[in-house]
């Protein structure tokens, strides 16, 4: 099974490689960005055909490595192969 975790700061946590990114854009005149936040996206494939048990798991992977969960949020993606 294929996997997208995408992690995000936190709302209200400062984002100093999003205010680059931001910045960035304005000066190549981009100046209708309002904001811009920088985050990391995962891909696993798993060895796991149960939905569930591979949700689990991926939470587990999250909360013991993947995300800082006490300033980063993630959300997980579950994609069928096909």
């Amino acid at each position: 099974m294929k996997a997208t975790i995408h992690i995000t700061l936190k709302a209200g946590v400062l984002d100093p490689q999003g205010k680059a990114i931001e910045t960035a854009l304005h000066r190549l005149g981009f100046a209708q960005v309002i904001q811009a936040r920088q985050g990391k996206l995962i891909e696993i494939d798993l060895d796991e055909s149960d939905a569930t048990t591979a949700r689990a798991t991926l939470k587990d992977m999250c909360e013991q490595m993947l995300a800082n969960t006490v300033i980063e949020d993630y959300e997980i993606t579950l994609h069928n192969d096909k």
